[in-house]
């Protein structure tokens, strides 16, 4: 019970956090919008003079758009790096002194800044709407709610993702390229900047099998209806598993780094 306090503790200094760099945030946050505008008006024009494309409407590709935009607002550049930052400049020493377990510790964090993160990035999509007229909402109060359970666990998806690729850095000398590498694998396979329906089959398929789909395929298919009852508590099944493998994977790395670094006294 005592050591759970402790990790909501470390989640709310983290959304103080947000509020104190907040520079360092909202330039986070209008880089995501800068893309999420390019984005908009790429495919706006790819959809020019058609009323469907590969399954989708304008209209959906609209809320596909910004559902991207949402997923990647939820975890920010700011708090992805702090992992990487800590390893890299040595920090790591001090919390393996707390009586804190590393890696719920982190989780604590992210969940923490994620939620006030998520207001803001909320805010921002409510006054994109109002500029961008008419959008498909969920067809049904089960898919707005599957919606939010799937935007949940794609938030432990990503977390997963960004602390296995933050503990390569026990081995590297620079964590940019690292990040820069997850993300741009991240973007890709997760449908963040093409959906999956315009992939090709092979591609789509290999796409289906990686856990990035959890990020952004997954939530955005539940939301548009495209995977509705059954289904779409499939792909929500689909998500605990990749959450529960690749925090499991996390775990395993981080006992294995630490004993390198242990036995090597790096």
């Amino acid at each position: 019970m005592m050591a759970s306090k402790k990790y909501i503790k470390l989640a709310q200094v983290s959304m103080q956090n947000v509020i104190a760099y907040r520079f360092t945030y909202f330039i986070s946050l209008l880089g995501s919008l800068i893309f999420v505008i390019a984005m908009f008006y790429l495919w706006q024009a790819i959809f020019d003079q058609r009323e469907q494309l590969s399954g989708f409407t304008w209209e959906q590709m609209k809320a596909y758009i910004f559902i991207t935009y949402l997923t990647n607002s939820l975890i920010s550049w700011y708090s992805e790096t702090s992992i990487s930052r800590k390893i890299i400049k040595g920090d790591v020493a001090m919390d393996l002194l707390k009586p804190l377990d590393f890696q719920k510790a982190r989780i604590a964090e992210t969940a923490g800044a994620s939620l006030m993160e998520g207001c803001i990035a909320a805010i921002m999509i409510a006054a994109l709407l109002l500029s961008t007229k008419s959008m498909v909402m969920p067809d049904s109060l089960q898919s707005g709610v599957l919606f939010i359970l799937s935007l949940a666990l794609s938030v432990f998806i990503k977390f997963g993702i960004i602390y296995l690729a933050s503990l390569f850095c026990f081995w590297t000398a620079n964590g940019i390229g690292v990040a820069w590498m997850r993300a741009a694998l991240t973007n890709f396979f997760s449908g963040a900047l093409i959906p999956f329906a315009f992939f090709p089959e092979w591609l789509a398929g290999i796409s289906r099998l990686l856990p990035f789909q959890g990020i952004v395929h997954i939530p955005a298919s539940i939301y548009l209806g495209k995977a509705i009852g059954l289904e779409a508590w499939g792909q929500i099944g689909i998500q605990i598993f990749w959450g529960i493998v690749l925090w499991t994977l996390g775990k395993w790395l981080w006992v294995w780094a630490v004993r390198q670094v242990t036995i090597n006294g790096g």
